[in-house]
C-alpha cells in the first residue's frame, strides 16, 4: 500500500490503516513505560540514588526526551515500532521535530492530569481513527505501518 505524502490517510478510503491501532497503542505504551523505567534505573547511580525519592518525576523527564527523540526520528516510539504503528500529521507526513515536541508535551500534560488521560483513552476507544486528545488537538493519528 502506498500513500501520497500530500494527503492524510482517510478512514473512508482504507480502514485497514486503523485496524487494531488502539490495542497496539496500549501494548506500545506498556513496552515504552517498562523501557523508560529501565532507563531511569540506569540513571539512578548518577543521582547518588537520590532519584529514588523523585522517581515519578524522573520517569516523566526521561520519558519526555525518549518520546520526543523517537517520535522526531521515525514518527514512532520503539514500542510503536515493535507493534507496527506510527504517527502521521494531518497531511499524512511523518512528524517533524516540532510536531513531535508538541505531541510529547501534550502527552506529558495528559499523563500528569488524570482526567485528561482518561478523556484521551476514552477518545481512543470511541473515535473511528483511535485518536487521543493530543491527536485531535494536533491533527495527528496513529496508523498501521505499511512498510
Amino acid at each position: 500500500m502506498t500513500m501520497s505524502p500530500d494527503y492524510a490517510p482517510q478512514y473512508d478510503y482504507d480502514p485497514r490503516l486503523y485496524d487494531g491501532v488502539t490495542i497496539k497503542r496500549g501494548i506500545a505504551w506498556v513496552f515504552d513505560a517498562v523501557l523508560i523505567a529501565m532507563l531511569c534505573a540506569l540513571v539512578l547511580p548518577f543521582t547518588a540514588f537520590t532519584g529514588i525519592f523523585f522517581f515519578p518525576a524522573l520517569m516523566l523527564v526521561v520519558g519526555f526526551f525518549y518520546r520526543w527523540f523517537t517520535l522526531a526520528g521515525g514518527s514512532s516510539t520503539w514500542g510503536m515500532r515493535l507493534v507496527g504503528i506510527h504517527f502521521r500529521d494531518y497531511r499524512g507526513a511523518p512528524l517533524s521535530s516540532g510536531l513531535a515536541l508538541a505531541h510529547t508535551l501534550g502527552y506529558s500534560v495528559s499523563i500528569t492530569v488524570a482526567p485528561l488521560q482518561l478523556i484521551s483513552v476514552i477518545l481512543m476507544l470511541v473515535t473511528a481513527r483511535g485518536q487521543g486528545l493530543t491527536d485531535l488537538v494536533l491533527g495527528t493519528e496513529a496508523i498501521n505501518s505499511y512498510r
